[in-house]
């Protein structure tokens, strides 16, 4: 779920559908900025593969423009509930923002970027059965398959531009290696296309 702005009365158009949860809100964090989530927040890498199993596709949003730092481009994701874990947390919101059953996904392991009052988390998962994303709800432009090699030529999320060269090498991993980056590795991939 991206973060809607300050200015209430530019929230999603009369009429959209937008998914609220108990975990909504902004968390003034230790380190100097504010964050969306607060019992943090989680968003899922979904990766289209080959017969080879080499990654050529990754499922990435388009933010509305209404929402922080609209307008560029991301993972679907959004803040954690109460007690809901980060895979459970990804899943359900990919499903809400993008449609993606939670049924069509393998999730291969999680990384947490980790600030002093609040976290995020990628979920790295491949796609297990045919996935068509698409734009579910107000919090999306577009929502679609993107080739690997295309990624970089897109207006991304800061944040998440900031962690695509980590997060395209670990596609090709075949195991956990180690971040560079201050991301705890538990399998898979750092990275937040939120607002970390």
């Amino acid at each position: 779920m991206t973060a809607p702005p300050d200015d209430v009365t530019s929230g999603p158009p009369p009429g959209v559908r937008h998914h609220r949860q108990p975990g909504d809100g902004w968390v003034e964090c230790a380190c100097g900025r504010r964050h969306w989530g607060l019992h943090g927040a989680a968003g899922l890498l979904l990766t289209r593969r080959d017969a080879h199993g080499r990654p050529v596709a990754v499922v990435l949003q388009h933010r509305a423009p209404w929402s922080d730092q609209g307008g560029t481009w991301g993972l679907p994701g959004g803040a954690r509930t109460p007690h809901e874990s980060a895979e459970d947390a990804a899943l359900r919101e990919a499903a809400e923002e993008a449609g993606i059953a939670p049924s069509a996904v393998r999730v291969r392991g999680t990384s947490v970027l980790a600030h002093p009052d609040w976290s995020y988390t990628t979920v790295l998962a491949d796609e297990l059965a045919p996935v068509e994303p698409s734009a579910t709800d107000a919090e999306s432009v577009e929502v679609r398959w993107v080739a690997v090699e295309d990624v970089d030529g897109l207006a991304l999320l800061p944040a998440f531009a900031d962690a695509w060269p980590d997060l395209r090498r670990r596609l090709w991993a075949t195991g956990d290696a180690p971040s560079r980056d201050g991301h705890t590795p538990t399998g898979g991939t750092p990275g937040d296309p939120s607002t970390a």
